[in-house]
């Protein structure tokens, strides 16, 4: 029998403090990679625990951001639960928080007090708009994020309608992967030098830069619109295909001997006529799912279904490669969620566990954590909240 593989960050300890998205995704990511991730959660819980479908008494948002960390359940409006976040913070490698720049130190709770405890301490603070600065004390939620920048715009632009938000955080995300990366880095400087770093992470810096259109609107102040990718029907089912129309036109010229049908014709009108052909071609020319795949492939261009959201299950790589787990509750409910993306050749990375309950852990974290007994956990009592 062989030796289970190691976990990356396995004997890490991480407090995560963050509420919604951009925290606990990250929280979540060290989680699956073997760190201990205590969640820690107002008395009134994350307000995730009420967005989704009820499974195994775990709401669907709150559980994919969530699963296989541990929970305690502090009230900050107590004395005690100060005390507790304090002294947790003394024995963390990591602590996590996205609040308004202005919290946590109201709490005493701010860096230069923690790292005078845990010098080794690295905590990752993620705000819409950084910790200083004219509208640090802005709240932020990812939509204000795609606003401010410009994404809701331009997709409005391009696709000639009113903007609307996306439909997902990406501004959250992008912050969650950066600061994921920022961790990782403050720790292995910290293997060097022996110090904890503060990390100022906002959602407008990680969202600019990985903004691979920025360059047209700071370079040249043009104005996206046309569609550079879209959507067909075909015989297959509507599919999104991959380049701008000029690419797929030279591919029909070269694969498939397509002409204009208006040679002398200005240049609009030869476009509405090339596109007409095209939809012939995608629907008549090749009037089956499998016949439009090979032609397409035949002319080297990426193609992919637009599947409907639940169909996302029967995706062949997302089923071949096991991108969604299950996980059983002890109810003996069963819930999808997505697996860890890290796959290693001689390391384990995978989601821990289920969703905690609110305070689930309480006891199990203070005596891991700090050695606390029965009688010294009870002295926190009004601090430490317990619920479903």
């Amino acid at each position: 029998m062989s030796a289970p593989l190691p976990s990356p960050l396995a004997g890490l300890k991480v407090l995560d403090m963050s509420r919604v998205l951009a925290g606990p995704f990250a929280g979540r990511m060290l989680c699956d990679l073997g760190a201990d991730v205590v969640k820690v959660e107002p008395p009134e819980g994350d307000v995730t625990r009420l967005w989704g479908a009820v499974i195994g008494g775990a709401a669907g948002y709150y559980a994919q951001q969530n699963s296989g960390k541990r929970n305690i359940a502090i009230d900050l409006k107590k004395s005690e639960g100060i005390e507790l976040v304090t002294n947790l913070s003394t024995q963390a490698d990591i602590l996590i928080e996205n609040f308004r720049p202005d919290v946590m130190p109201r709490f005493g709770l701010g860096y230069p007090n923690l790292a005078a405890l845990n010098p080794r301490l690295i905590m990752l603070s993620i705000s819409g708009f950084g910790q200083n600065g004219p509208e640090s004390g802005r709240a932020a939620y990812a939509p204000v994020i795609h606003a401010e920048l410009g994404f809701l715009r331009r997709q409005a632009d391009t696709a000639g309608a009113y903007p609307v938000d996306l439909t997902l955080s990406v501004a959250d995300t992008n912050a969650a992967l950066h600061g994921l990366v920022a961790v990782l880095a403050a720790l292995h400087l910290r293997g060097t030098t022996g110090k904890g770093q503060h990390i100022d992470l906002a959602m407008v810096d990680a969202s600019v830069v990985t903004d691979d259109r920025l360059h047209y609107q700071i370079d040249t102040e043009r104005v996206l619109t046309g569609q550079t990718n879209e959507v067909w029907e075909t015989a297959g089912g509507p599919m999104m295909l991959a380049g701008d129309f000029r690419h797929l036109w030279r591919q029909a010229e070269r694969h498939f001997g397509a002409t204009d049908e208006v040679a002398d014709a200005p240049l609009d009108q030869k476009i509405t006529s090339r596109r007409a052909w095209y939809g012939r071609f995608l629907n008549q020319v090749c009037p089956t799912r499998e016949i439009v795949i090979a032609a397409l492939d035949r002319m080297n261009i990426a193609w992919g279904d637009v599947r409907p959201g639940p169909d996302v299950v029967n995706q062949p790589t997302v089923k071949h490669r096991g991108t969604l787990t299950e996980m059983l509750y002890p109810d003996g409910a069963v819930r999808r969620l997505p697996q860890s993306p890290y796959r290693f050749s001689a390391a384990e990375s995978c989601v821990r566990g289920r969703a905690p309950t609110l305070g689930e852990h309480n006891y199990g974290v203070l005596e891991d954590w700090l050695g606390m007994d029965d009688v010294a956990i009870a002295r926190y009592a009004p601090a430490l909240i317990t619920g479903s």
